[in-house]
């Protein structure tokens, strides 16, 4: 066994040598890139964004360096948007929703209760239906690399639990500023208020608002158990990450570079999943242990506003296009076979 572990070794390292080697021959210059993101430092966000950097400079050989900027240090989505689109910022990675304001179509990753499960997203996401709307942000001045997992989307807030639909009427509830959300949730009977994510824990500790709504890990991550009482898990959106670079910048960079940040976005993309959905699954007992209250909402229930819902489904058609709307559905049969 010991003549064999020294030539594996050995292969490990002439792997890893040839790797540098590859990476200091190709077209790579040295760069550093600032890559801004929402949530902690400590989150599954920033904990991919980490990931990233550290494959990035294994890649390239320690010459593209990247560093991030979590917290909103760098501003909130939109803000970070418009700056990619400016170039005065390289990279970011934020929710799809804050897109539309950019392509409409990207609207259609918020309609509720979409997709059933994690496996439908990264199938339709990674097919050919996400890389098609993808295509659509060079025209705007952005480059989509990959989708990340933010997850699916549970409603907090400080008055009662959620387990009938009529349990919302009247809350006082955070959304994003996207137009689906704030019809979705005023349908529900709800006071949809549209915030910046930077504004929500300062709002929700001075009870501005009554509650807000994003998936388990954000809400572990960004502590809001602590301004928050009662936790419903609705699932009502599966909201997807993405991450975006600056066309602007993406267009001065070699093949090579391109090449190396791409397959390091790629990698990040499987870690983030992975290490998000583990993450998850320990929230919800985690959240109990800070003292939220943690319901399930029922079938019967989730129906009614399914079908609440219902018409969010035709302004979208008939606001964005139905053809996209036509083309997800489509992609979604193919995943469920």
């Amino acid at each position: 066994m010991k003549l064999l572990i020294k030539p594996l070794v050995m292969g490990f390292i002439a792997a890893g040598v040839l790797s540098s080697q590859l990476a200091q021959a190709a077209d790579i210059q040295p760069r550093m890139i600032r890559f801004g993101y929402g949530l902690a430092e400590d989150s599954n966000q920033g904990r991919a964004v980490k990931f990233f950097v550290d494959e990035l400079a294994k890649r390239s050989g320690g010459k593209l360096r990247a560093k991030g900027f979590g917290g909103a240090s760098l501003g909130n989505d939109i803000q970070m948007q418009n700056a990619l689109v400016g170039g005065a910022q390289e990279m970011m990675v934020g929710s799809t929703a804050t897109l539309v304001g950019v392509v409409k179509e990207f609207g259609v990753y918020d309609l509720p209760f979409l997709f059933a499960n994690e496996k439908e997203a990264d199938a339709v996401l990674d097919g050919p239906f996400g890389q098609k709307l993808m295509a659509r942000l060079p025209e705007k001045g952005l480059v989509g690399l990959s989708y990340w997992e933010n997850g699916f989307r549970n409603v907090t807030n400080t008055k009662r639990p959620i387990t009938r639909l009529e349990d919302l009427q009247g809350v006082k509830l955070r959304v994003m500023q996207n137009p689906v959300y704030i019809d979705m949730f005023n349908s529900f009977g709800a006071n949809a208020v549209p915030m910046a994510f930077s504004e929500l824990f300062t709002a929700l500790e001075t009870k501005a608002v009554d509650g807000q709504e994003n998936p388990v890990n954000t809400i572990q991550s960004s502590k809001f158990y602590e301004v928050q009482k009662y936790l419903s898990m609705t699932r009502h959106v599966y909201s997807p990450w993405i991450v975006l670079v600056s066309k602007r910048w993406w267009e001065g960079l070699s093949k090579d570079e391109r090449k190396v940040i791409q397959e390091a976005a790629n990698a990040a993309r499987d870690f983030e999943r992975k290490d998000t959905r583990a993450e998850a699954e320990r929230g919800i007992a985690f959240l109990r242990k800070q003292g939220m209250q943690v319901n399930f909402v029922n079938t019967a229930e989730l129906q009614r506003m399914r079908e609440k819902a219902k018409p969010a489904f035709d302004k979208f058609a008939a606001d964005s296009g139905a053809a996209v709307l036509k083309e997800l559905q489509a992609a979604l049969v193919q995943a469920r076979k």
